[in-house]
């Protein structure tokens, strides 16, 4: 009883720490930036098959979710990855996706050359530069990597990113502390002050918490 006691508990801890680190990963570099005009870019994930992919689904569909309700705002939805061995690239894969099963019909541009999350941000640059909010989307530490990316690039652009709806409590549950573990190696080329969750989202989580208390 007692060991089953302890791995129930282990199991609670494991699955909380994997929500706690996902969260703040999702709050870090990203601000309060306003403006009529916003660009979504959705990263890929490697998909030799002819249709998108199991993770590239869900990362189109929490794309789509991170276009603003606000209609009168101007929203481009960008999907980045270059040609993989199937031989058509991600960011069609994800658009065609987006169209035809999610009826998506608004603006879609596609970042198709890439190979790396490097990449996607050189060459996606040019696509965002004009707009006054920037949502990168992902699981949230290949997002955080992506906006860190962004800052060291274009440090002008890193001023307008904003959090994308690409993280939600319970979502992807059993699998945060493993992608959490993963994500800990993939970000451990970030400065200290690249992983801090930014001062105005977590005054925006304390005040959430305070008015459910």
């Amino acid at each position: 009883m007692r060991r089953r006691t302890g791995l129930a508990m282990a199991g609670a801890a494991a699955l909380a720490w994997g929500e706690w680190v996902n969260w703040r990963w999702s709050r870090s570099l990203v601000g309060g930036s306003e403006g009529a005009s916003e660009a979504v870019v959705v990263l890929g994930y490697r998909n030799p098959q002819p249709t998108a992919n199991f993770i590239n689904r869900w990362r189109v569909r929490a794309g789509v979710r991170s276009v603003a309700a606000d209609h009168t705002r101007d929203t481009r939805v960008i999907f980045c990855g270059g040609e993989t061995s199937g031989g058509s690239a991600e960011a069609q894969l994800m658009a065609d996706y987006a169209r035809s099963v999610l009826e998506f019909d608004g603006t879609v541009l596609l970042e198709d050359r890439s190979a790396t999350t490097w990449e996607n941000i050189t060459n996606v640059i040019p696509l965002i530069e004009d707009v006054d909010r920037i949502k990168i989307v992902s699981q949230p530490a290949h997002a955080l990597k992506a906006r860190a990316y962004v800052r060291r690039q274009r440090p002008d652009l890193a001023e307008k990113l904003v959090r994308a709806d690409d993280y939600r409590p319970g979502e992807w549950m059993f699998a945060k502390p493993l992608l959490a573990l993963y994500g800990l190696w993939t970000l451990r080329g970030l400065e200290a002050d690249e992983r801090k969750v930014s001062p105005c989202t977590a005054a925006l989580a304390q005040t959430s918490h305070t008015r459910l208390s």
